[in-house]
Protein backbone atom coordinates (compact mmCIF):
# COMPACT_ATOMS: atom_id res chain seq x y z
CA UNK A 1 0.00 0.00 0.00
CA UNK A 2 3.04 2.31 0.04
CA UNK A 3 2.18 5.71 -1.43
CA UNK A 4 -1.33 4.64 -2.49
CA UNK A 5 -4.05 7.19 -1.80
CA UNK A 6 -7.35 5.77 -0.56
CA UNK A 7 -10.65 7.51 0.19
CA UNK A 8 -12.72 5.86 2.95
CA UNK A 9 -16.32 6.98 3.46
CA UNK A 10 -17.94 6.65 6.86
CA UNK A 11 -14.40 6.63 8.14
CA UNK A 12 -14.81 8.46 11.44
CA UNK A 13 -15.69 5.43 13.56
CA UNK A 14 -16.51 1.74 13.49
CA UNK A 15 -15.33 -0.30 10.53
CA UNK A 16 -14.38 2.80 8.54
CA UNK A 17 -12.01 3.99 11.24
CA UNK A 18 -10.47 0.51 11.45
CA UNK A 19 -9.93 0.54 7.68
CA UNK A 20 -8.27 3.95 7.84
CA UNK A 21 -5.93 2.93 10.68
CA UNK A 22 -4.80 -0.26 8.98
CA UNK A 23 -4.28 1.41 5.61
CA UNK A 24 -2.10 4.13 7.16
CA UNK A 25 -0.17 1.50 9.11
CA UNK A 26 0.49 -0.29 5.80
CA UNK A 27 1.87 2.84 4.15
CA UNK A 28 -1.17 4.36 2.45
CA UNK A 29 -2.37 7.93 2.61
CA UNK A 30 -6.03 8.14 3.51
CA UNK A 31 -8.83 10.61 3.01
CA UNK A 32 -11.36 10.03 5.78
CA UNK A 33 -14.83 11.29 4.95
CA UNK A 34 -17.88 11.34 7.21
CA UNK A 35 -20.65 13.63 8.43
CA UNK A 36 -19.25 13.17 11.96
CA UNK A 37 -16.86 16.10 11.98
CA UNK A 38 -15.53 15.86 15.53
CA UNK A 39 -14.74 12.15 15.32
CA UNK A 40 -13.32 12.47 11.80
CA UNK A 41 -11.01 15.34 12.66
CA UNK A 42 -9.81 13.54 15.80
CA UNK A 43 -8.99 10.36 13.88
CA UNK A 44 -7.13 12.26 11.17
CA UNK A 45 -5.11 14.05 13.84
CA UNK A 46 -4.22 10.71 15.43
CA UNK A 47 -3.03 9.33 12.10
CA UNK A 48 -0.82 12.31 11.38
CA UNK A 49 0.42 13.53 8.01
CA UNK A 50 -0.81 10.40 6.23
CA UNK A 51 -4.49 11.26 6.70
CA UNK A 52 -6.89 14.13 6.19
CA UNK A 53 -10.55 14.52 7.08
CA UNK A 54 -13.20 15.84 4.68
CA UNK A 55 -16.77 16.42 5.85
CA UNK A 56 -18.96 14.61 3.31
CA UNK A 57 -22.58 13.60 2.83
CA UNK A 58 -22.31 10.68 0.41
CA UNK A 59 -25.78 11.35 -1.01
CA UNK A 60 -24.67 14.66 -2.55
CA UNK A 61 -22.78 14.61 -5.89
CA UNK A 62 -21.09 17.95 -5.25
CA UNK A 63 -19.65 16.64 -1.99
CA UNK A 64 -18.24 13.64 -3.82
CA UNK A 65 -16.53 16.00 -6.25
CA UNK A 66 -15.08 17.90 -3.29
CA UNK A 67 -13.80 14.74 -1.60
CA UNK A 68 -12.09 13.43 -4.74
CA UNK A 69 -10.58 16.84 -5.44
CA UNK A 70 -9.27 16.98 -1.85
CA UNK A 71 -7.53 13.62 -2.34
CA UNK A 72 -5.82 14.75 -5.53
CA UNK A 73 -4.92 18.17 -4.13
CA UNK A 74 -3.57 16.89 -0.80
CA UNK A 75 -1.84 13.70 -1.95
CA UNK A 76 -1.48 14.07 -5.71
CA UNK A 77 -3.70 11.20 -6.86
CA UNK A 78 -6.47 8.78 -5.94
CA UNK A 79 -5.79 5.05 -6.24
CA UNK A 80 -8.68 3.52 -4.34
CA UNK A 81 -12.08 4.00 -2.76
CA UNK A 82 -13.78 2.20 0.12
CA UNK A 83 -17.54 2.79 -0.02
CA UNK A 84 -18.12 2.10 3.66
CA UNK A 85 -20.71 4.68 4.80
CA UNK A 86 -23.99 3.10 5.82
CA UNK A 87 -27.12 3.43 7.96
CA UNK A 88 -29.82 1.00 9.06
CA UNK A 89 -33.31 1.10 10.57
CA UNK A 90 -35.74 -1.64 11.53
CA UNK A 91 -39.53 -1.95 11.40
CA UNK A 92 -42.16 -4.41 10.11
CA UNK A 93 -42.68 -3.87 6.39
CA UNK A 94 -46.25 -2.62 6.82
CA UNK A 95 -45.07 0.05 9.26
CA UNK A 96 -41.72 0.84 7.63
CA UNK A 97 -41.50 4.66 7.32
CA UNK A 98 -41.00 5.91 3.77
CA UNK A 99 -38.53 8.54 4.91
CA UNK A 100 -36.34 5.85 6.50
CA UNK A 101 -36.59 3.74 3.36
CA UNK A 102 -35.48 6.68 1.22
CA UNK A 103 -32.67 7.70 3.58
CA UNK A 104 -31.26 4.16 3.79
CA UNK A 105 -31.21 3.66 0.04
CA UNK A 106 -29.79 7.17 -0.47
CA UNK A 107 -26.82 6.54 1.82
CA UNK A 108 -26.19 2.84 1.30
CA UNK A 109 -26.87 2.46 -2.42
CA UNK A 110 -27.01 5.85 -4.11
CA UNK A 111 -23.91 6.84 -2.13
CA UNK A 112 -22.02 3.86 -3.57
CA UNK A 113 -23.23 4.71 -7.08
CA UNK A 114 -22.19 8.35 -6.76
CA UNK A 115 -18.86 7.32 -5.25
CA UNK A 116 -17.96 5.11 -8.18
CA UNK A 117 -19.04 7.82 -10.63
CA UNK A 118 -16.82 10.38 -8.91
CA UNK A 119 -13.81 8.19 -8.18
CA UNK A 120 -13.41 6.23 -11.40
CA UNK A 121 -12.00 9.10 -13.52
CA UNK A 122 -9.50 9.98 -10.81
CA UNK A 123 -8.41 6.37 -10.32
CA UNK A 124 -7.92 6.03 -14.07
CA UNK A 125 -5.82 9.22 -14.06
CA UNK A 126 -3.63 7.56 -11.44
CA UNK A 127 -3.06 4.58 -13.72
CA UNK A 128 -5.66 2.23 -12.26
CA UNK A 129 -6.58 0.92 -8.85
CA UNK A 130 -9.34 -0.64 -6.81
CA UNK A 131 -12.79 0.12 -5.41
CA UNK A 132 -14.17 -1.83 -2.45
CA UNK A 133 -17.91 -1.65 -1.78
CA UNK A 134 -19.02 -2.71 1.68
CA UNK A 135 -22.22 -4.70 1.34
CA UNK A 136 -23.36 -7.15 4.04
CA UNK A 137 -24.59 -10.66 4.64
CA UNK A 138 -27.94 -8.89 4.25
CA UNK A 139 -26.89 -8.50 0.63
CA UNK A 140 -26.93 -12.30 0.41
CA UNK A 141 -29.91 -13.25 2.60
CA UNK A 142 -33.12 -11.68 3.84
CA UNK A 143 -33.45 -10.30 7.38
CA UNK A 144 -36.87 -9.57 8.89
CA UNK A 145 -37.39 -5.92 9.73
CA UNK A 146 -34.31 -4.67 7.88
CA UNK A 147 -36.15 -4.18 4.59
CA UNK A 148 -34.44 -1.02 3.36
CA UNK A 149 -31.03 -2.21 4.53
CA UNK A 150 -31.47 -5.57 2.78
CA UNK A 151 -32.64 -3.89 -0.43
CA UNK A 152 -29.71 -1.48 -0.38
CA UNK A 153 -27.09 -4.15 0.31
CA UNK A 154 -28.43 -6.46 -2.41
CA UNK A 155 -28.19 -3.41 -4.68
CA UNK A 156 -24.57 -2.80 -3.68
CA UNK A 157 -23.78 -6.42 -4.49
CA UNK A 158 -25.33 -6.06 -7.94
CA UNK A 159 -23.92 -2.69 -8.95
CA UNK A 160 -20.46 -3.89 -7.89
CA UNK A 161 -20.64 -6.56 -10.57
CA UNK A 162 -22.04 -4.36 -13.34
CA UNK A 163 -19.50 -1.61 -12.62
CA UNK A 164 -16.66 -4.15 -12.47
CA UNK A 165 -17.49 -5.27 -16.00
CA UNK A 166 -17.15 -1.72 -17.31
CA UNK A 167 -14.07 -0.74 -15.31
CA UNK A 168 -11.89 -3.78 -15.90
CA UNK A 169 -10.56 -2.68 -19.28
CA UNK A 170 -9.25 0.59 -17.80
CA UNK A 171 -7.36 -1.09 -14.98
CA UNK A 172 -9.83 -0.54 -12.16
CA UNK A 173 -11.01 -3.51 -10.10
CA UNK A 174 -14.31 -3.38 -8.15
CA UNK A 175 -15.25 -5.94 -5.50
CA UNK A 176 -17.66 -6.24 -2.59
CA UNK A 177 -17.22 -7.33 1.01
CA UNK A 178 -20.09 -8.87 2.96
CA UNK A 179 -19.58 -8.61 6.73
CA UNK A 180 -21.77 -10.49 9.16
CA UNK A 181 -22.33 -9.41 12.75
CA UNK A 182 -19.45 -7.01 13.45
CA UNK A 183 -19.03 -5.22 16.78
CA UNK A 184 -19.52 -1.56 15.79
CA UNK A 185 -21.68 1.36 16.96
CA UNK A 186 -24.34 0.22 14.44
CA UNK A 187 -24.73 -3.17 16.17
CA UNK A 188 -24.18 -2.21 19.81
CA UNK A 189 -27.92 -2.55 20.57
CA UNK A 190 -27.95 -6.19 19.46
CA UNK A 191 -26.83 -9.33 21.31
CA UNK A 192 -24.63 -11.41 19.02
CA UNK A 193 -25.62 -14.58 20.88
CA UNK A 194 -29.07 -14.54 19.26
CA UNK A 195 -27.43 -15.16 15.87
CA UNK A 196 -26.35 -18.73 14.98
CA UNK A 197 -22.72 -17.84 14.31
CA UNK A 198 -20.68 -21.05 14.07
CA UNK A 199 -17.57 -19.34 15.42
CA UNK A 200 -19.59 -18.28 18.46
CA UNK A 201 -18.77 -14.58 18.53
CA UNK A 202 -19.15 -11.26 16.79
CA UNK A 203 -16.48 -10.17 14.37
CA UNK A 204 -14.15 -7.26 15.01
CA UNK A 205 -13.76 -4.31 12.63
CA UNK A 206 -10.07 -5.03 12.04
CA UNK A 207 -10.99 -8.48 10.73
CA UNK A 208 -12.96 -6.82 7.94
CA UNK A 209 -10.16 -4.32 7.40
CA UNK A 210 -7.77 -7.12 6.48
CA UNK A 211 -10.01 -8.00 3.53
CA UNK A 212 -10.26 -4.33 2.55
CA UNK A 213 -6.47 -4.12 2.58
CA UNK A 214 -6.19 -7.23 0.41
CA UNK A 215 -8.66 -5.97 -2.19
CA UNK A 216 -7.00 -2.55 -2.40
CA UNK A 217 -3.54 -4.05 -2.74
CA UNK A 218 -1.84 -5.58 -5.75
CA UNK A 219 -2.08 -8.96 -3.99
CA UNK A 220 -5.66 -9.18 -5.32
CA UNK A 221 -4.70 -8.22 -8.87
CA UNK A 222 -6.92 -10.85 -10.55
CA UNK A 223 -10.07 -10.23 -8.49
CA UNK A 224 -12.88 -8.10 -9.84
CA UNK A 225 -16.64 -8.44 -9.55
CA UNK A 226 -16.02 -10.81 -6.64
CA UNK A 227 -17.52 -11.15 -3.16
CA UNK A 228 -15.71 -11.80 0.10
CA UNK A 229 -17.95 -12.94 2.96
CA UNK A 230 -16.67 -12.29 6.50
CA UNK A 231 -19.30 -13.65 8.86
CA UNK A 232 -17.85 -16.37 11.09
CA UNK A 233 -19.75 -18.96 9.07
CA UNK A 234 -23.18 -17.36 9.60
CA UNK A 235 -24.36 -17.78 6.01
CA UNK A 236 -22.67 -21.14 5.43
CA UNK A 237 -25.44 -23.27 6.90
CA UNK A 238 -28.86 -24.53 5.87
CA UNK A 239 -30.72 -23.98 9.18
CA UNK A 240 -31.98 -27.13 10.87
CA UNK A 241 -32.02 -28.68 14.31
CA UNK A 242 -28.99 -30.70 15.40
CA UNK A 243 -28.49 -33.48 16.23
CA UNK A 244 -30.64 -34.69 13.35
CA UNK A 245 -33.41 -37.23 14.08
CA UNK A 246 -32.05 -40.77 14.04
CA UNK A 247 -34.29 -41.84 11.17
CA UNK A 248 -33.24 -39.07 8.78
CA UNK A 249 -30.39 -41.13 7.31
Amino acid sequence: MNEKVILVTGGARGMGAAHARLLVAEGARVVITDILRTEGEALAAQLGMSAIYVCQDVTQPEEWAKAVASAEYSFGALHGLVNNAGVASMAPIEQFPLDQWNKTLAVNLTGVFLGMQAALPAIRRAGGGSIVNISSVEGLRGSAGLHAYVASKFGVRGITKSAALEAAASGVRINSIHPGFIATPMTEGFDSSVFPIPMGRAGWPHEVSQAVLFLLSDASSYLTGSEIVIDGGLTAAVPHKWPAPENIF
